[in-house]
């Protein structure tokens, strides 16, 4: 008998704890019904801003004057102690009632800094791009494991049933791909949905059909579904099958509005930077990222591989002139638009990156991976605005206070919108499976 029989026969044999039977049944039958965390959490919603390919913290949210002196003093670091220190190319100051420096890479959305929360102790598991990329984002740089989108997804359920309840606007692949999206071992239905933008942001999204042909169609093969189902007892992936049939119809009726900007004032497309019409970049992007959250959706990835390509500046720094500049002004008019609309509070925007570059030179003119320190920042749903945790020394080789795993990072997430990251788990193989493994601390000064 599998759970779904077992839960039916309960009902029937006994009225016996009716609402939590129901509820029970309801979460065995739709991977997407609404769930409550394990407690009142202050966001909604995520907002997860991703920059692949390694940001450089000591040319962005951690300034380090200390570099020209020990590129002065040909003070020597690195692997092999025979690479000279890197100076940052950029000028910074101090923005806000908190005093937050930043380099003028991203003075726009410095202008916000009594609403973030920097971290400049963040450290990973790893080195090289597509193991760290999977570990910010699954808690795992070795095996495939979920998403957080998809942990979320699987702890929240949906506010929306005719949107995913994950939702990656990605115009390009990033480091280790489509596997930073994905549920894995969780239902299928927790997937990340990837948005591409462009004149087709979705495959197929235009119906071919009448929508009551089309209703038809799908409650005809559903009927098939549901008796194979019914048949061979549990099936994970035909269930997911179905339920992406039925998430699919429901985008064809929702999604188009939400691209739909033609009801956006000129000012609201102003503050993101983009021009009446526009369909592709990341301002493109963020917009689309509220107007998704507006709608229920609970958590928006928002991938930026840059025109320019990504973050990855082996050779050349000053390429982070352009990539800044693709995302710096639309970052800082998410957060505006989000907060004059009520909206930042009940949600989380994260900024992160797989981990930062090395403050030693590299090639002719760049910075070397650098796992050891890096920066990411909070605003938002449950977090203090204005702050700064955590220090690294004087060139930003090592931290010296408040060490951040990103254990600790994704489980502060979590505890955001209502999850002690301990308890929201999935049995697997025989095991309890979690996005923090058995390891990770919730930063409780940064909370709100």
């Amino acid at each position: 008998m599998n759970r779904r029989q077992l839960l039916r026969s309960m009902v029937a044999g006994s009225t016996l704890l009716p609402a939590i039977v129901t509820d029970l049944l309801a979460a065995s039958t739709d991977p997407l019904a609404p769930r409550a965390p394990h407690f009142a959490g202050k966001a909604k919603r995520v907002i997860f801003l991703y920059m692949t390919g390694g940001v450089s913290h000591v040319d962005t949210f951690d300034p380090k004057p200390g570099l020209k002196t020990a590129a002065e003093r040909g003070v020597k670091a690195g692997r092999r102690g025979d690479q000279t220190y890197l100076p940052a190319s950029w000028s910074a100051k101090r923005y806000g009632g908190s005093g937050l420096e930043v380099t003028d890479l991203f003075r726009h959305t410095a202008e916000l800094a009594d609403d973030l929360c920097v971290i400049r102790s963040m450290t990973g598991d790893h080195n090289d791009h597509f193991q760290a990329a999977m570990g910010v984002h699954t808690g795992s740089v070795t095996v495939k494991r979920p998403s957080i989108g998809s942990w979320v997804s699987y702890g929240l359920g949906t506010e929306n049933r005719n949107l995913p309840s994950f939702v990656v606007l990605a115009p390009q692949l990033p480091y280790a791909g489509s596997q930073v999206w994905s549920s894995d071992f969780l239902p299928g239905a927790h997937g990340g949905t990837r948005v591409t933008g462009g004149e087709e942001p979705v495959a197929d999204l235009q119906r071919r059909a009448p929508e009551k042909m089309q209703r038809l169609e799908l409650d005809l093969l559903a009927r098939f579904n549901r008796r194979h189902l019914n048949e061979r007892g549990a099936d994970p992936a035909l269930s997911a099958r179905m339920k992406a049939f039925e998430t699919a119809f429901g985008m064809q009726s929702e999604m188009p509005d939400v691209f739909d900007f033609s009801k956006e004032t000129d000012a609201t497309l102003s503050l993101y930077g983009l021009r009446r019409g526009g369909n592709t970049g990341f301002g493109w992007q963020c917009l689309v990222a509220r107007r998704l959250a507006e709608r229920g959706v609970r958590f928006i990835e928002l991938i930026d591989t840059g025109s320019s390509g990504n973050w990855d500046v082996h050779g050349e720094i000053d390429g982070m002139n352009a990539l800044a500049g693709n995302v710096d002004r639309p970052i800082a008019g998410l957060l505006r638009d989000l907060k004059s609309r009520g909206m930042l509070d009940e949600t989380l925007v994260v900024w992160t990156t797989e981990f930062g570059r090395s403050p030693w030179l590299s090639g002719k003119h760049g910075r070397e991976h650098y796992n050891k320190a890096y920066s990411a920042w909070l605003a938002g749903g449950g977090i203090k605005g204005g702050v700064v945790w955590g220090k690294t020394d004087e060139v930003g080789a090592k931290i010296v206070e408040n060490t951040v795993h990103v254990h600790d990072f994704n489980a502060t997430v979590l505890h955001c919108l209502g999850f002690d990251h301990t308890r929201l788990t999935f049995r697997h193989a025989g095991r309890d499976f979690r996005l923090t493994d058995v390891h990770g601390n919730v930063v409780k000064p940064l909370l709100a």
